[in-house]
């Protein structure tokens, strides 16, 4: 038995395939390398550049500020993965209190409207504020004045609202049928929730939820503003000192390294989200 071999124009057809792509990649290479390179060379050849590389782009500076930058991004990681699984817990129970149609559960309903209006429409950095500054002067017994842990919570009430809308929108995106089919087989509502609607909507607002995230470890550096020594308050208090804002360039490159990564797996989420349904569809 011979090994099949390609016709002569399926040969033909395969190698103006990979011709176009070689000229497609040529041509993306060439327009990227002309229009960086252009906007490098008028950066480098500005009047102000000297003193812009001198004031922000000092080695010695980076080098002096980055360990007790890195010490202070520590802080904002920490933060970002402590809130994670909390705002996800938040936003999932609001957003089955507000999918609810179950007449008791109407004072919890107004309740989680009420969050998610108020927490929506006021800037993450005024709820900061408030809760940082706010609850330690009720000196309320038994309630912590730890900064740390009050602007966390500022970040998981502000977080969580978006969230539940995002939850809510993947709920309400599965149609009705499955759970009329669910309780013909015999599960209660919240036994058709639990297993067959939440499953559905979590993997539809997926990729929405990683960009809330990219969001969310990028305003950890909001909590600077209450004093917080985290990457960006380092960075601010090394910049008043040296007179020199390379540090804050500093901040912004462990951001960086750490977001991108981030929005490459939102990406590749998406995508193979999309993938599934044009597979379903077929």
């Amino acid at each position: 038995m011979t090994d099949w071999q390609p016709s002569a124009l399926q040969r033909e057809r395969l190698a103006a395939a990979r011709r176009l792509r070689a000229r497609s990649l040529l041509l993306a290479t060439s327009a990227t390398v002309v229009v960086f390179g252009v906007a490098l060379t008028l950066l480098v050849t500005s009047p102000g550049w000297p003193r812009v590389q001198e004031t922000f782009f000092d080695p010695e500076a980076a080098k002096d500020a980055f360990p007790e930058v890195l010490k202070g991004f520590w802080l904002n990681i920490r933060l970002f993965l402590i809130a994670e699984p909390l705002i996800l817990v938040l936003g999932l129970a609001v957003a089955l209190a507000r999918v609810s149609t179950t007449p008791v559960m109407a004072p919890v309903r107004i309740a989680a409207v009420a969050y998610t209006d108020l927490f929506r429409g006021l800037p993450t950095i005024l709820v900061i504020f408030l809760i940082c500054f706010g609850v330690p002067a009720l000196n309320l017994q038994g309630v912590t004045t730890s900064l740390f842990w009050l602007a966390l919570l500022g970040l998981v009430l502000s977080y969580g609202a978006y969230v539940a809308e995002v939850f809510r929108a993947g709920i309400e995106s599965v149609h009705p049928s499955q759970v009329a089919s669910a309780t013909a087989l015999g599960l209660s509502h919240a036994q058709a929730m639990r297993h067959v609607v939440v499953p559905q909507a979590v993997r539809r607002v997926l990729p929405p939820l990683l960009n809330d995230f990219v969001s969310l470890q990028k305003d950890t550096a909001l909590v600077a503003a209450v004093g917080l020594f985290d990457a960006l308050g380092t960075a601010s208090d090394t910049a008043n000192f040296t007179f020199n804002y390379t540090p804050y360039v500093v901040a912004a490159a462990l951001f960086v390294a750490l977001t991108i990564p981030l929005a490459r797996l939102t990406d590749w989420v998406g995508r193979r989200g999309r993938e599934r349904e044009r597979a379903g569809a077929l």
